[in-house]
């Protein structure tokens, strides 16, 4: 594999580390509305999708009506919990320093949605170190290689000089969907088994060793 050019990083589980506060507001937010409560497990492991594509598969054949009551106390829930962002993952601070100051361009695609990110990335003064993002309520959710696809064409990039940082199957199997080489990261939503299966260039435990894989 040729150096990449364009690195583009999944947000959750990823770069930082909101997968419990992401599944204990979906539970809050089902409680709130009568639904019945998933799982811890479950409410984890759909984290990386977009809400909608949440809900259907936490919720399958919810009306409407009802789907949007959730989303509305999901935000809430999430907004009220979220008034001092997550911590990162050991090394990620320095490690995207180091990769920016190399010349390499910096992107996000996230099941986030705008408004979300926005505020993350304001709280944490980060919008520094991204040339650009991508999130679900604006373009199509993972596993669908439309964000990757966008960011390709933004930047002028081949898919072969791009790789996909992610903890989760929706983010490896969006980036196999896109033909972008991928690295899985052990510490996030999904276990390294389920990774694997979409052949990764590399599986990683400490986000700082990405640099040993470029």
């Amino acid at each position: 594999m040729a150096t990449p050019k364009l690195l583009i990083f999944d947000w959750d589980g990823t770069l930082c580390d909101s997968v419990d506060r992401i599944a204990t507001c979906i539970r809050l937010a089902a409680a709130d509305n009568g639904l019945a409560v998933p799982s811890y497990a479950a409410a984890s492991d759909i984290i990386g999708l977009g809400l909608k594509e949440c809900i259907d598969q936490l919720f399958p054949g919810l009306a409407e009506s009802d789907a949007e009551h959730f989303a509305v106390a999901y935000s809430a829930r999430f907004r009220e919990q979220d008034t001092s962002p997550c911590a990162f993952f050991p090394g990620v601070l320095d490690t995207l320093s180091d990769l920016q100051e190399s010349g390499y361009i910096l992107a996000v695609a996230t099941g986030k949605s705008r408004a979300g990110l926005d505020r993350v990335l304001m709280a944490t003064g980060l919008f520094e170190f991204f040339d650009s993002s991508r999130c679900a309520d604006e373009t199509l959710s993972k596993p669908h290689p439309l964000m990757l696809e966008e960011l390709l064409v933004q930047f002028d990039v081949r898919a072969s000089d791009a790789v996909m940082v992610g903890d989760t199957e929706f983010d490896l199997a969006m980036a196999r969907n896109a033909n972008v080489p991928a690295i899985a990261v052990s510490y996030g939503a999904h276990s390294v088994d389920r990774l694997l299966k979409y052949k990764p260039i590399a599986s990683i435990d400490s986000f700082s060793d990405i640099k040993k894989y470029l």
